[in-house]
């Protein structure tokens, strides 16, 4: 889809309505992941990853005007809305746009983390217990060593980002991986990985210095684990919520 496609669908949306359509047809897992991917093909250019990208629209929640059917959001995917910012996709199949609904649905249906979280004690959370700007920089303050979070919640859902706290090495982005070094003199050295190639390696290391090694000049070179450590036992459900909320929150705001 093109700019604000599905926008539309959920523009001026209210909170989720309880139906008897609340919880899709779904047939299999398969049309589930199917639809995950058509609407990274198709939506989440606009969209964003989380759904959530245009203001007061969130796709992965359900938030929709009223009880629309399956049948009914899926003939929305197809032809759009006229007199709308939501055209119509033709070249998009029925069975494309009934997996996108199913996909939309069952990400509805999970539990919210986030949920009856408070942005305000996350933010604290973030700055205070959690020690996270020791890592992560947002909208200009703190370090660049782990990923910059200025708009992590246009890009990641709060079941992710709650994965990410409390399980750092299961799922760890290309361009966020830690690599280790040991140079010839005996010299280790690790950081964020930059760039490698058949010669060079360039890092960010601990103490956000440019690092750059000649592999012909190193002992040993490779990838290690995040060290980004688990907020699991550390933080309680409650407060486990109010970070999460905290990082949905941040969608690129202007810096104070």
């Amino acid at each position: 889809m093109r700019a604000y496609h599905l926008a539309a669908l959920l523009a001026s949306l209210c909170l989720l309505a309880s139906s008897p359509f609340a919880l899709a047809q779904h047939e299999t897992g398969s049309d589930v992941f199917s639809g995950e991917q058509a609407f990274k093909n198709y939506c989440a250019n606009c969209h964003g990853a989380a759904g959530n990208q245009i203001a007061n629209v969130d796709l992965g929640h359900g938030a929709f005007r009223k009880p629309y059917t399956d049948d009914e959001l899926a003939n929305i995917v197809m032809k759009g809305i006229p007199n709308t910012p939501m055209p119509a996709t033709p070249n998009m199949s029925k069975e494309q746009a009934t997996q996108i609904v199913a996909y939309l649905r069952s990400r509805a249906s999970q539990k919210d983390v986030g949920a009856g979280g408070d942005a305000v004690r996350g933010q604290a959370l973030f700055a205070g217990k959690g020690e996270c700007a020791a890592c992560h920089r947002i909208n200009g303050k703190g370090s660049r060593l782990g990923p910059e979070l200025s708009k992590i919640g246009l890009v990641r859902t709060s079941d992710q980002l709650a994965v990410s706290l409390l399980d750092p090495n299961s799922e760890v982005q290309p361009n966020n991986r830690f690599y280790s070094v040991t140079t010839q003199a005996g010299q280790q050295v690790s950081g964020r990985l930059l760039n490698h190639d058949a010669y060079t390696v360039q890092l960010l290391d601990t103490k956000e210095q440019l690092r750059s090694f000649n592999k012909a000049d190193l002992q040993q070179e490779g990838f290690i684990p995040s060290p980004m450590p688990s907020l699991r036992g550390k933080f309680n459900d409650k407060e486990l919520a109010d970070l999460v909320q905290y990082l949905v929150s941040l969608r690129g705001a202007d810096k104070k």
